[in-house]
């Protein structure tokens, strides 16, 4: 929660400077030279056989996530971020809901109204506009179906990361789906000529993609140990929570401003967050 939190800080700032994409394919690769040392030797074993279905978890995994990162750039490319954002929480109950009906993983009644409060306290966190609580021009406006499409393949996504950290390790998870998202964005920026770009960015940019990247990693590591830990849902659901964190450096870096309800949901998804991170077990 706390890596992401001050990625994503990060990571809007250099969406800004260097490309949605560009961002993405720095993360992954940075990504896999760090992991490369750790990961390497395992990595090759899941090709001798006695892994493949290992591998078509860890596979499918990765080309999850490539789609809804996809979709998830399209929806903010269309859309306004105060409408796309509160669709954000649809990937934990579907990461949730695939998890109890493939794994069998069962939550308790007073896990499941946490979950249900913190996606609540999100969804009134993320909503900066009033036309946003309207349902019906909700549902109108442009970017929202690429965003619930996006929001679903990341569901898949997270549950396909959390069953592929318990099946091997979680460390080797990440590599693996770093490996081919790299692949993915790579050939994506060198169709699109955008990679010599990119490399002058890097260079003009160092250390502000190197945070973003190294957060993020990090972030992702501790999400897949989690999951190899606790409940899909419930990890998922206190990683997701790295929108507190998000939101107050907004307010007292970049001293934005939040509305009433802004503020009950940011109280909200704190205790809840906490409490579900208590009675986690």
């Amino acid at each position: 929660m706390f890596f992401w939190g001050f990625g994503d800080f990060f990571i809007q700032k250099t969406t800004r400077k260097i490309g949605d994409w560009e961002s993405l394919f720095a993360i992954v690769f940075l990504g896999v030279l760090i992991l490369i040392p750790f990961c390497l030797k395992g990595f090759i074993g899941l090709f001798d056989g006695a892994h493949s279905f290992d591998l078509i978890v860890i596979a499918c995994c990765g080309v999850a996530f490539s789609i809804a990162a996809i979709l998830s750039f399209q929806a903010m490319k269309m859309g306004k971020i105060s409408v796309i954002e509160p669709l954000w929480s649809v990937e934990i109950i579907f990461a949730s809901l695939l998890a109890f009906w493939i794994l069998k993983e069962d939550l308790s009644f007073s896990q499941i109204i946490l979950i249900g409060a913190l996606i609540f306290c999100f969804i009134l966190l993320s909503v900066r506009e009033e036309e946003s609580i309207n349902l019906k021009r909700f549902f109108l406006e442009k970017g929202v179906i690429w965003a619930i499409v996006g929001m679903v393949t990341m569901g898949l996504a997270d549950f396909l990361l959390g069953w592929g950290s318990r099946i091997v390790d979680p460390v080797l998870a990440i590599f693996s789906i770093n490996i081919i998202m790299s692949l993915f964005t790579g050939i994506y920026l060198l169709t699109n000529r955008r990679m010599c770009k990119l490399m002058k960015d890097i260079g003009r940019y160092p250390t502000l993609i190197l945070k973003m990247s190294l957060l993020d990693n990090f972030g992702y590591i501790a999400y897949a140990l989690a999951m190899s830990m606790a409940p899909i849902g419930i990890a998922t659901s206190i990683t997701e929570s790295s929108i507190i964190v998000a939101v107050l450096l907004g307010l007292f870096l970049s001293k934005e401003k939040l509305q009433l309800h802004q503020k009950v949901g940011l109280v909200g998804a704190v205790v809840s967050a906490l409490v579900l991170g208590f009675f986690a077990k």
